[in-house]
């Protein structure tokens, strides 16, 4: 029991020292000199600060009273915080209020801005220096992308040329900023610059994937030079000739007299057969025998009447061997070889087929028909005729791939500077 009137005895005596230590302690001594060293002070430093010329300082018993007008209510509010921090200070009667003079309020503002151009003054030395830095640099690496060499030698063609042109701008550009920003004094500037940049090249990238993948195609393509112009190639299930390479698509003229636009990157995914890239070139064919016909005659004869056409290269060889026994007789296949620049693939295929045909029928080997038809007959009073087919070697020469080379340079001479192909290009 005594215990708990000891503690409470405690409590109540250590409140009122609580209170007063947060509430900051008021000496029982005042004068009226340290009111007016208060009121001095607090003159002097609304002096110092500028902005408070229509406020008045009175002071009585440490107790601060402030009237007047100020621009703004924030710098009113601001006199609280300002004038407890002078010692002697008891209390703060703040009766400053916000003027409604329009000129008083305007004139911060016009302060700050006569100070902006105070500071753009002084900058502007140093900010057209720095323009004329970067204004030479920009003008050196532009002069150098105009010179035709060495970019033309080291380049493949003019699209290589001119992409080594523009990445040489690009980077004259970048040292020219560099350059500017260090004069500056604000090379700071340049890593956020850079990585803003980079940010907004990632979303075109994405954005324009497509754009971008066709783009790097073109590139590698007129690198490599899988084709030159009217090489006849197969690309993606299309053939024709190549017509040109352009920045975005690969042109092909086809056989039918059509232009085909590939895009280079299907082009650069494909598989691409180029048929110009040997002269030599086979055709293969097959024929059907009947199953009694004796085949190593009959497959000794074939290959003889195809080697022993004019248009039919001796090396390699003719060949014909069997490729599968069918329910209406023996399939064998023929194959040749001829030079394709000399000679039409297709007219040379087609002629040797026919005298293949003629060779059987001479020998007497029927060529099976597996086909069934009904012939409805009547008696129909003819003059019978015999029909002799002539054994007598057609011309097969390459007359219709001439004729397409010719259109196809035609249509290359009319846009040449668009085209990436060269024709001393190494080909892959």
């Amino acid at each position: 029991m005594r215990l708990l009137v000891t503690f409470a005895l405690f409590l109540t005596l250590a409140l009122p020292v609580a209170a007063q230590e947060a509430n900051g302690t008021i000496t029982t001594e005042n004068s009226a000199q340290q009111d007016a060293a208060i009121a001095l002070r607090m003159r002097e430093i609304l002096g110092e600060l500028g902005n408070y010329t229509d406020v008045s300082v009175t002071v009585n018993e440490g107790v601060v009273t402030l009237r007047g007008t100020t621009a703004s209510a924030v710098e009113a509010a601001e006199l609280d915080a300002l004038a407890v921090r002078i010692e002697g200070v008891v209390a703060v009667r703040n009766q400053v209020t916000e003027t409604t003079d329009i000129g008083e309020r305007l004139n911060p503002a016009i302060e700050r801005f006569r100070a902006q151009i105070d500071q753009l003054i002084v900058f502007l030395p140093l900010a057209l220096i720095a323009g004329v830095a970067f204004a030479v640099v920009v003008f050196i690496g532009f002069v150098l992308a105009r010179m035709r060499q060495p970019w033309e030698r080291l380049a493949p063609n003019t699209f290589i040329a001119e992409i080594y042109r523009q990445l040489l701008r690009i980077a004259f550009v970048i040292f020219g900023i560099v350059i500017a920003l260090d004069i500056l004094n604000a090379t700071a500037l340049l890593s956020t610059i850079l990585g803003a940049a980079g940010i907004i090249g990632l979303a075109l990238g994405f954005a324009v994937r497509d754009t971008v993948e066709n783009f790097i195609a073109s590139v590698m393509l007129s690198f490599r030079q899988p084709f030159r112009p009217n090489d006849t190639v197969e690309i993606n299930g299309d053939i024709g000739k190549v017509i040109r390479l352009t920045s975005r698509a690969t042109i092909l003229l086809s056989f039918d007299g059509n232009h085909i636009r590939i895009p280079n990157a299907t082009v650069f995914k494909s598989r691409i057969i180029n048929y110009t890239q040997n002269a030599e070139r086979r055709f293969m064919f097959s024929v059907m025998v009947e199953r009694d016909a004796d085949l190593q005659e009959t497959r000794a004869m074939v290959a003889k009447t195809v080697q022993n056409l004019p248009f039919v290269l001796a090396e390699p060889a003719a060949q014909t061997w069997i490729e599968a026994l069918h329910p209406a007789g023996v399939e064998l296949v023929v194959t040749g070889w001829v030079d394709q620049n000399e000679t039409s693939i297709v007219l040379g295929k087609g002629e040797a087929l026919r005298q293949v045909k003629l060779a059987i029928q001479a020998a007497g080997i029927v060529i099976p028909d597996a086909t069934q038809a009904i012939h409805l007959s009547r008696e129909i009073k003819t003059i019978a005729q015999d029909l002799h087919e002539s054994t007598q070697v057609e011309t097969v020469d390459a007359t219709e791939d001439a004729a397409l080379d010719r259109i196809v340079e035609a249509e290359r001479q009319e846009e040449i500077s668009q085209d990436l192909l060269r024709e001393d290009s190494l080909k892959e």
